[in-house]
């Protein structure tokens, strides 16, 4: 058995090696065009000459970048924040109370999620105009928060289904109410999934384009996606090189974050698949 696993080893390499070369040639591909100018017509994938900064430099110099990252922050934050908050309150009483309609309600709220989220675009959106949530960031939030939601709530709860209830019943004997005994007892072991739903739910959320192109109608409200989607256009001037820079800004901070949460990304991933 242990040679069999050493002979199979170097393809397990192999494999991982193509992996990661795939994921990585469109990075290279955005940094590659983002260090030349407009007026170089080499291939996409050839090195430049000389690195031209200068799509970088006016990135910063019009500021459009700079707030359009303050916007998506803004709104991934908020978002992510309700997101946890209403997510773990609403699956306590579904992981602690294992009764029929509990198991009923669950599977609604996994059903909610597979709905694609812009098949419902025009319902939504004329809602949100009798509401006045046009050009409004708290317009955005609510539909985000709204659909990002489910998610949240099945990881908690298959995670919290784990925690034994004796827990519970100890701290309540100590005279500790439900809401005392969740935030004090069972909110502390949540901190591995909830790394998992910041990042997971952070990252489409960063890069979340329909219901922003048509809530976030001012440019001064603009998200990274919006002001991107700018350097293309039907005619020829469109700037491929100043969107790969600004794409190549956008990426930037999403990328440290996971790195620096990894650890705990991983360790949530693998407990709420297997306490599911």
């Amino acid at each position: 058995m242990g040679k069999q696993r050493k002979k199979n080893a170097p393809w397990k390499y192999a494999v991982s090696i193509v992996l990661i070369l795939i994921y990585l040639c469109p990075i290279y591909v955005l940094a590659v065009m983002g260090l030349k100018d407009i007026t170089d017509v080499s291939s996409r994938l050839a090195l430049p000459e000389m690195p031209d900064l200068s799509n970088f430099a006016e990135l910063f110099e019009e500021g459009s970048i700079l707030r359009a990252m303050l916007n998506t922050v803004v709104i991934t934050v908020v978002t992510i924040v309700l997101e946890i908050i209403l997510g773990c309150m609403a699956a306590y009483p579904l992981a602690r109370n294992r009764s029929r309609w509990n198991r009923i309600l669950k599977g609604l709220i996994l059903g909610v999620m597979m709905i694609p989220p812009l098949s419902i675009l025009v319902g939504v959106y004329s809602t949100l105009v009798s509401m006045g949530a046009i050009s409004t960031y708290w317009g955005i939030i609510l539909v985000s928060t709204a659909f990002g939601l489910p998610m949240p709530i099945y990881l908690y709860s298959n995670f919290m289904s784990a925690i034994p209830v004796s827990l519970d019943e100890a701290s309540q004997i100590d005279g500790c109410t439900p809401l005392q005994t969740f935030l004090y007892i069972i909110l502390p072991q949540l901190k591995p999934v909830t790394v998992t739903i910041m990042i997971l739910n952070g990252v489409n959320m960063w890069n979340e384009y329909g219901y922003s192109l048509y809530i976030l109608q001012k440019p001064s409200m603009y998200t990274l996606t919006l002001t991107i989607s700018q350097y293309f256009s039907s005619s020829s001037a469109s700037d491929l090189n100043g969107a790969a820079a600004a794409a190549c800004v956008g990426i930037v901070p999403i990328v440290v974050i996971y790195l620096v949460l990894q650890k705990y990304f991983i360790q949530g991933s693998i407990d709420s698949a297997v306490k599911g």
